[in-house]
Parts: C-alpha cells; structure tokens; sequence
C-alpha cells in the first residue's frame, strides 16, 4: 500500500509541480513569496497558508478525523 502524505506534502508536491513560479502562487494566494519559499524548501506552514494556497493549485484539501 503507497505511503499516504501529510496536507502539507501534498501542498509542497502541487508547488513544485506547478506550472506557475513561486512569485506568481504567492501573489494569486496572497502570501509573501518569503512564506511560500520557506515553506517550500522545509518549515512550517499555517492552515491559513494551506487555506490561501488551495484554490491557486486546484487543491482540495479536507481533514480526517484520526482513526476515522
């Protein structure tokens, strides 16, 4: 069974897969290119930033309740 990724890899792979630059993601998203490019190459990202990031990548992303 292939290994389920984290929200948050899932994002990072839509970015690095996108046929947009960083500095255009960022401004549809309306994010700081900084926050994209931190969060790109490792740190943290909010749900906000997930939230904003959603709808430029085509992302839907939902929660799962643990052990649901």
């Amino acid at each position: 069974m292939p290994k389920k990724l984290l929200v948050s890899e899932q994002a990072r792979r839509a970015v690095l897969d996108s046929d947009l630059s960083r500095y255009e993601i960022a401004k549809r998203a309306g994010l700081r290119e900084s926050v994209l490019t931190r969060f790109v190459h490792g740190g943290h990202v909010t749900t906000a930033t997930l939230d904003a990031l959603q709808p430029v990548l085509g992302l839907t992303l939902t929660a799962k309740r643990k052990g649901a």
